[in-house]
């Protein structure tokens, strides 16, 4: 008997059972120094902080990453997940904004994501639909 592997859609990955940890760091990793709790958030948590971004309004990931420590009683968020979380967020509303949704109905992740973001070169569309939806609310 064959096992069928399904696969999974990015919004499959969104709404996964995962759970927010705090870590306690006694080395330094990436940007954040030894001795630091480093929040490693979920791609739920990160589509949930992005949803609160007023219209018109954007967040550096830098700010995000502040913002969510401070609210899960940590120095810091995880810089690695951050980016692979975040991706998960832009690519499951992509994919809703694909199936039909209407464009006020999914993450706004272009309130987080510019152009310039490295994020951008690892997603599946073409990023001229950031550039659009960010001139369009003047961001």
């Amino acid at each position: 008997m064959s096992k069928v592997n399904k696969i999974k859609t990015w919004n499959d990955k969104l709404y996964s059972e995962k759970t927010h940890k705090v870590k306690h760091l006694d080395k330094k990793f990436v940007d954040i120094p030894a001795d630091s709790d480093m929040l490693v958030a979920t791609p739920e948590i990160f589509d949930n902080y992005i949803k609160r971004i007023p219209k018109g309004q954007s967040r550096s990931m830098k700010e995000m990453r502040a913002d969510l420590a401070q609210a899960y009683i940590a120095q810091h968020t995880c810089p690695v997940t951050t980016g692979i979380f975040v991706r998960i967020v832009a690519e499951a509303a992509y994919e809703k904004y694909m199936n039909g949704h209407d464009i006020e109905e999914i993450t706004p992740f272009w309130r987080v994501i510019d152009e310039k973001s490295s994020i951008v070169k690892k997603l599946s569309f073409d990023p001229a639909f950031i550039t659009e939806q960010r001139m369009k609310e003047g961001i």
